[in-house]
């Protein structure tokens, strides 16, 4: 039998019987909805919630530090049992070069502290903050922006988070915080102070212009001050009146930015295996990611239950049908048919009522989803959202890929298929005689 002609006849015996088909398809389409409504609220729920960290931290960078280990006496870099303090690998030039040729890496940017006394002194009022040497010429390349001249770091600027420069003064005089301060463009001192062995204070003033502002991020860059980090370098050989050597010395940290967030995890491995200590929001993203594929599993395992259930009413419907249509089959089989051919038709009547199920399922799941998103979106806009990682978002709180559509159709149409393989399977290993005979 040509599939043509097969379809043909697989779709005109579905006709045949219209009302017992669609009572039939109604229980597929109710299992279909809840696979694709349960596991969308998964997705929508899993999307939220890492639009949430990407708010508050930056997914594609990975904070390298020097690892500081305790291991046992004989290990080296550690410091044994006799007390000593543990030695870490330093981080080195020849570590930012071992990890550019990693594959995925985007930037290694060194950045430094000052490891001394050290504030920004505009007129009377004094600053204390987060002075940062950072070893990139373009703070854009660490995904800062500027409300106010630019991001670009030359010798002799400082470059100043927004809340630094609103609340970061306070006057020496009465310990009171300043007004907040109009800096960009304006020369101002940075004060860094050491002292000697006898406790003198001795003070060194350098004039530094502010070259920008920066936007709020909500994190470290908010209360930091970004200067080269050269100058970083040149006042810490002053504070220890010596040079700084950073193939010896190392630095404090390295911020490695990847290509795509994807890469964040495996490059952070392979920086732990050169004896570094690499941390990033992507590896704490990693589990509640796992977290959430187990939520969408579950949630698709409670729709399919209903699936199943649906697949007994279409068992039901086929074995009835080949009662109803014993002599029919014995007919088909009288002038020719194979076993092979009645199989066909009962199997692909089965299937097709799982497929005309899962299409509406498909359907009444995608419109669930949109108004389930109508009513988020109204929930959030009257202030019931609340606020952090699943607070207001850009993502939908019910996400439905084409993927999950497509795939929940064919495993409607293949639970279909399934359930009407015991009565297919009856009808092909039918006697014609007695078939014929059949009351």
């Amino acid at each position: 039998m040509r599939f043509i002609d097969l379809l043909s006849l697989i779709l005109e015996n579905l006709g045949r019987r219209k009302a017992r088909v669609a009572l039939t398809a109604i229980g597929v389409v109710i299992g279909t909805a809840a696979v694709v409504v349960l596991v969308s609220l998964g997705i929508g729920l899993q999307r939220r919630f890492n639009e949430g960290i990407a708010g508050v931290a930056d997914l594609r960078q990975i904070d390298v530090y020097p690892r500081f280990d305790f291991p046992g006496p004989g290990v080296p870099g550690g410091g044994g049992g006799d007390g000593a303090p543990p030695t870490p690998v330093p981080i080195t030039n020849q570590t930012i070069r071992d990890i550019e040729v990693f594959e995925g890496v985007d930037q290694v940017i060194p950045r430094d502290g000052i490891f001394s006394e050290a504030y920004l002194q505009s007129g009377r009022l004094q600053g204390y903050g987060n002075i940062i040497g950072i070893g990139t010429e373009d703070l854009e390349i660490i995904g800062l922006e500027a409300i106010s001249g630019t991001t670009e770091l030359a010798r002799g600027t400082v470059i100043i988070g927004a809340e630094f420069a609103n609340s970061g003064f306070f006057d020496p005089r009465t310990g009171m915080p300043g007004p907040p301060q109009d800096l960009y463009g304006k020369n101002i001192r940075l004060v860094v102070a050491k002292y000697t062995t006898d406790g003198v204070r001795i003070p060194r003033t350098f004039s530094v212009r502010v070259a920008g502002i920066l936007a709020r991020t909500g994190m470290e860059s908010d209360y930091s001050i970004y200067i080269p980090i050269e100058e970083v370098t040149a006042i810490n050989s002053w504070v220890n009146n010596r040079r700084i050597n950073r193939d010896k010395d190392g630095y404090q940290q390295l911020l490695v930015r990847a290509l795509d967030p994807s890469e964040v995890v495996r490059i952070a491995d392979q920086i732990n295996n050169l004896g570094y200590q690499a941390s990033s929001a992507q590896q704490f993203l990693e589990p509640i990611d796992n977290f959430y594929l187990v939520l969408q599993v579950i949630f698709g395992g409670v729709g399919a239950i209903a699936l199943l259930v649906a697949a007994i009413g279409i068992a039901n419907t086929m074995t009835m049908a080949i009662l109803e249509r014993t002599r029919e089959i014995g007919l088909m089989k009288a002038v020719g048919a194979t076993n092979r051919d009645v199989l066909s038709i009962f199997l692909g009547e089965a299937a097709g009522i799982g497929f005309i199920g899962g299409l509406g399922g498909v359907g009444l799941g995608w419109t669930a989803g949109q108004l389930m998103n109508i009513v988020a979106v109204a929930f959030l806009a009257g202030g019931g959202g609340g606020g952090g990682f699943m607070g207001p978002s850009s993502s939908a709180a019910v996400v439905t890929p084409e993927w999950l559509m497509i795939g929940s159709l064919i495993f409607a149409t293949f639970i279909g298929l399934i359930s009407g393989l015991y009565p297919a399977l009856r009808a092909a290993t039918l006697v014609p005689v007695l078939a014929l005979k059949y009351e």
